[in-house]
């Protein structure tokens, strides 16, 4: 029975390289899809974190003071 016609060396390199090319696109597609992902997350932790301040009744420099207060404390303690 017949086989198809053979594909030549050059012909299985380019159809190699197209491969390639589609899946690198496809990455970089991926990659930023994952970036704006990880941007969605921060915003809605920074959100979480002004409600909460909010509530509290804070102002950001008195979260920042707390949080300086807190990490000398912790690095005093693991030194």
């Amino acid at each position: 029975m017949a086989r198809g016609q053979r594909k030549t060396i050059d012909e299985k390199i380019t159809a190699k390289q197209e491969m390639i090319e589609a899946l690198m696109t496809r990455v970089e597609s991926e990659k930023r899809e994952l970036e704006e992902l990880y941007q969605e997350k921060r915003r809605k932790e920074l959100e979480a974190v002004s409600a909460l301040i909010e509530e509290a009744g804070l102002s950001a420099e008195e979260v920042v003071g707390v949080l300086q207060q807190y990490l000398d404390n912790r690095e005093e303690m693991v030194s």
